[in-house]
């Protein structure tokens, strides 16, 4: 696959073609400010379209997948905001390749996925919108044309692949819907036939070890996370980008890894008035973190050299609710013929084979079996010592009933 980037040039591109007006409903960094990178990943094909999202500068990419179809046109997977830069992008491809003909929603749980199509289709009033079965809505239930998907051009994926339109092209898959209580969990999982390509939401990930690109545009983030202590002048260097974003890796699949203590607020506020940045960038200096000198150790065990696994939020409060289901999906999906995965958030394309994906799910099942992977060296478990805050919060949303209790693969 080819890797020929676009980098948009900050000096020709005003700031209003970056705007996102709607961040409110999802208020998270970097707000109403939304930068994209364009990224072809098979010649004439296939593209990635990268923003950025996070909370306290935990900030991740997340992805839109356009598909170039044989017919002519495009169908785009998992759709991000739809700032001039981003329509812009995409016009041109438009412009060489054909209309936008299919937007595809496929995740029910992910408010940071649907809160875009409705605005990204009025930007493509030809496009027919599908959606993946049982979405929801909190605090209530309303109907997808109340939560802006045009009502005459969207329908829900039908359980048979083959009666889409776009069936000759793409074969999926559908995990859930797992009842969590509150809400549900789905995700629908699309192969491109001809590439022998596997689109994904969140399902499994792989981590690079350098940080992406899209959050190399501003390396803030990168430099407040590579701190020590409140009062560390970091200078901006690769080394330094390169050692915040595995921190803030650890932050997003574990939340408090093993080797991230949380001193005492006493001292953060005493540690703040020290620091050399008081303003509100920088969070009026706190600093509420202390990391072990070891901290690298959780971060190479999760790289893995690059290797294919499901986020540990899925495996410890979701996927572990319903794992026959999800393991029957993992072999339906690993049984398509694919060389290469594009999930939506963290590195893309993953250079990976069917049974590799296979292997990402054995953590349901108490005895693996020799072709889901046990001996092989991509399959082996992330460390359950980083676990240890995920595990509390499954015990504490059990004990109050607020989710159904995890379930055994019998």
């Amino acid at each position: 696959m080819a890797h020929d980037e676009y980098l948009g040039k900050a000096e020709q591109i005003h700031s209003k073609d970056f705007s996102w007006s709607f961040w409110p409903i999802v208020p998270i960094y970097p707000y109403s400010q939304r930068r994209t990178i364009r990224k072809e990943v098979l010649k004439d094909t296939i593209w990635t379209f990268d923003q950025l999202q996070g909370i306290f500068y935990v900030v991740v990419p997340i992805r839109m997948t356009v598909v170039k179809l044989d017919g002519g046109g495009l169908l785009i997977y998992a759709p991000v905001a739809p700032t001039p830069e981003c329509i812009r992008l995409v016009n041109e491809l438009v412009a060489e390749y054909g209309n936008v003909k299919y937007i595809i929603l496929p995740t029910v749980s992910g408010l940071e996925h649907k809160v875009f199509v409705g605005p990204f289709a009025r930007n493509f009033p030809k496009a027919q919108v599908f959606v993946a079965p049982n979405q929801w809505s909190f605090p209530f239930n309303l109907p997808l044309s109340w939560l802006g998907f045009p009502p005459k051009r969207t329908q829900v994926l039908p359980e048979d692949s083959s009666k889409t339109p776009f069936a000759d092209q793409f074969d999926y898959a559908m995990v859930g819907p797992i009842e969590l209580g509150p809400g549900r969990f789905a995700e629908v999982a699309f192969f491109h036939k001809r590439s022998h390509t596997l689109l994904v939401t969140d399902s499994v990930v792989s981590v690079p070890e350098e940080p992406p690109a899209i959050i190399q545009l501003d390396p803030y983030p990168l430099l407040f996370h590579a701190k020590d202590k409140a009062t560390d002048i970091v200078e901006d260097n690769q080394a330094n980008r390169r050692k915040g974003w595995q921190r803030i890796a650890l932050f997003a699949f574990y939340f408090q890894p093993s080797v991230l203590e949380i001193p005492r607020w006493s001292e953060v506020f005493r540690n703040a008035f020290k620091a050399p940045d008081h303003s509100k960038k920088a969070y009026f200096g706190l600093y509420p973190f202390k990391w072990n000198s070891d901290w690298e150790r959780s971060f190479d065990a999760l790289q893995g050299d690059g290797r294919l696994f499901v986020a540990p939020i899925l495996q410890t409060l979701i996927l572990n609710r319903s794992p026959k289901e999800t393991i029957d999906w993992a072999d339906k999906v690993a049984s398509w013929d694919f060389e290469w995965i594009i999930p939506c958030h963290f590195d893309a394309p993953i250079k990976a084979q069917p049974h590799q994906f296979r292997q990402a799910f054995s953590f349901l099942e108490k005895y693996p079996s020799v072709s889901a992977g046990l001996f092989s060296s991509n399959s082996y478990p992330l460390p359950e010592e980083d676990f240890k805050l995920l595990r509390e919060i499954d015990k504490g949303l059990n004990k109050f009933g607020i989710v159904p209790p995890a379930q055994e693969l019998k």
